[in-house]
């Protein structure tokens, strides 16, 4: 196994894709936000001074799961078919979930991990004021479907 971002020179090297088949392709990859019972009692209860924290995170995410390939170098540009955040309140955290989707010919895990790190780091700035001490954690691919290397479920790879 190769790195395929390298050259045979170990030069930086956006990969071709033109010869690749277009299929569906989908990734699912999450993260958390732990913080103040308090902090989290703002958002559910939208006390917050600055707004919606959970709306503007979702929309956050999904313009930058849209603009991946604008911060990650070797990243194709994508036409994304869906982008979607998703959040589960705890009593100490937000746990941040993102889907992306296309008919291409590239994955799309980065774009989910940029969607989700995005929405996470919007609720901590959203609320960093309040809460300066939270914690982004256990960004991750759940799952990824289409394409040559087929599915991978979290899941089932910590398993083995």
């Amino acid at each position: 196994m190769s790195l395929t971002h390298l050259n045979a020179q170990g030069e930086a090297n956006m990969v071709d894709v033109s010869d690749k088949p277009v299929t569906t392709r989908t990734a699912v990859a999450s993260g958390k936000v732990y913080m103040k019972p308090e902090t989290m009692a703002l958002i559910t209860q939208f006390g917050h001074k600055k707004g919606d924290v959970l709306q503007t995170a979702r929309i956050a995410g999904i313009q930058a799961g849209k603009k991946c390939s604008d911060l990650i170098p070797l990243c194709h540009p994508l036409m994304l078919s869906k982008v979607a955040i998703d959040f589960e309140l705890h009593a100490d955290h937000v746990a941040v979930r993102s889907l992306c989707k296309l008919a291409g010919q590239t994955g799309v895990e980065m774009e989910a991990l940029t969607a989700v790190s995005v929405a996470c780091l919007t609720v901590f700035d959203m609320c960093k004021a309040v809460d300066p001490g939270m914690r982004i954690t256990d960004i991750q691919v759940e799952t990824k479907e289409g394409g040559k290397s087929g599915q991978y479920n979290r899941k089932t790879e910590a398993d083995l």
